[in-house]
């Protein structure tokens, strides 16, 4: 079924099938016609977590204070001119609001239609209201954070009841500089008045907001070069200064990279770093002075190396050996990357690694470029021809309770067999 078709002809039959696909699927019987696929696998995830679909539960909204406080430190304060640019105009038009929340689901900010504006306190969408997926249910701010793309959620399509008369279109919101989700931006209003167009518009101005915090981020590693040449210039070894999240603005007596991998937390003092062995950091403005300890070679035995895919949304991968320890939050394709490769310990190939991804084993170029990156990170630990890990690394996985809510983002069909070949706890 096309439901932003049906919706854009038919809004009532819209509204009345959608009921019917969804009164089906949660009482077990035969559904009129499937549900879309990203909403029927969100039910899924609502159902194992105990979400109820007919009562309202949601936690406490934050303070005034708090609102504010989250406001000033949010990245997404610096793109509210352009998504209100984008969105804003059209919304108040069409009788729609524009939504913003963080990346933990707390509404900050929300703007447009008064009368919607109104309707929407009845739902309890409200600023420092909490809209996470597995708070509320299928929603156009909490699923979009879980699959980390953007999510159209019609009507009935809501997991809950009381959300059934609004269709919303909500786009992830993510840090360029290390693919880290920092919100979501959401456009809601009543069924009738959505558009079909409505979720690319809202995902094109996304896009131009994560461009322009693209921007920000060049500019200030253009200033960072300013501080960081007095300071190269009268030094000798091997030098480079970073950004707070590790890119490099410039280097000295050591050929370039383009990122280091920092701690989670970096402080001054002696730290070992993936590619550059033991270094020492100390803080520059807007970033870290990074020497490189002379005639001290990276070593190539870790340890360990956990990677967590517990949680949607915090995957990580910590690396631990006898020169200390690190650890690095995953963007979503990384994430999956790695937990293929811990599959197959004995290697994959580039159109192997394809094939796991996207069902297409010529999709060789976007995996070797995917690669290439964590290689920037994991160096030595990650080997190629065949793709892999060290052979002397232990690798270990965490898993979800439940392999059903593994990286739920991915549509990967070597991800999906492993969801529906194991066994449910």
């Amino acid at each position: 079924m096309d439901v932003t078709h049906l919706a854009a002809v038919d809004t009532t039959r819209a509204a009345r099938v959608l009921s019917e696909v969804r009164s089906a699927r949660l009482s077990g019987q035969p559904a009129p016609v499937p549900p879309r696929p990203v909403i029927e696998q969100s039910w899924e995830r609502m159902l194992r977590s105990g979400v109820d679909p007919d009562h309202d539960f949601r936690a406490d909204l934050l303070s005034r204070e708090e609102v504010q406080r989250r406001r000033e430190t949010s990245a997404l304060r610096h793109v509210l001119p352009v998504l209100r640019e984008g969105l804003l105009a059209a919304a108040d038009v069409a009788h729609h609001i524009m939504v913003v929340a963080d990346e933990e689901g707390r509404v900050l900010w929300r703007e447009g239609s008064a009368p919607v504006l109104r309707k929407a306190d009845g739902l309890g969408f409200e600023l420092g209201a909490d809209w996470r997926e597995d708070v509320v249910g299928t929603n156009g701010v909490g699923t979009p954070a879980v699959v980390r793309r953007p999510v159209q959620v019609f009507a009935s399509e809501h997991f809950v009841r009381s959300q059934a008369g609004w269709t919303c279109a909500g786009a992830p919101l993510t840090d360029p500089r290390d693919g880290r989700l920092l919100g979501v931006v959401d456009v809601s209003g009543p069924l009738e008045t959505m558009h079909p167009a409505t979720l690319a518009w809202v995902d094109s101005v996304a896009k131009l907001a994560e461009a322009r915090l693209r921007e920000m981020h060049l500019e200030s590693l253009e200033r960072l070069r300013a501080v960081a040449a007095p300071v190269l210039a009268r030094l000798g070894g091997r030098a480079l200064v970073v950004d707070p999240v590790g890119w490099t603005a410039a280097v000295a007596g050591m050929p370039y990279v383009r990122r280091v991998a920092l701690p989670k937390s970096p402080s001054a003092g002696l730290r070992w770093l993936p590619g550059l062995g033991l270094c020492s950091l100390e803080p520059l403005a807007g970033g870290w002075l990074v020497r490189a300890a002379a005639d001290e070679p990276a070593p190539r035995r870790a340890t360990r190396i956990v990677l967590d895919l517990r949680r949607a949304r915090r995957w990580s991968v910590t690396v631990s050996g006898g020169a200390g320890s690190w650890a690095r939050e995953l963007s979503p394709r990384h994430a999956e990357l790695l937990y293929l490769l811990a599959l197959h310990p004995t290697g994959r190939s580039a159109a192997g690694l394809a094939g796991d991804l996207f069902g297409d084993p010529a999709r060789t170029v976007t995996v070797r470029a995917e690669m290439s990156r964590v290689r920037r990170y994991l160096g030595a630990l990650l080997e190629h021809r065949p793709y892999r890990f060290a052979e002397d690394a232990e690798v270990e996985v965490l898993l979800p309770d439940d392999p059903r809510d593994l990286l739920p983002h991915s549509t990967a069909p070597a991800v999906a067999r492993q969801r529906t070949s194991a066994p449910a706890p």
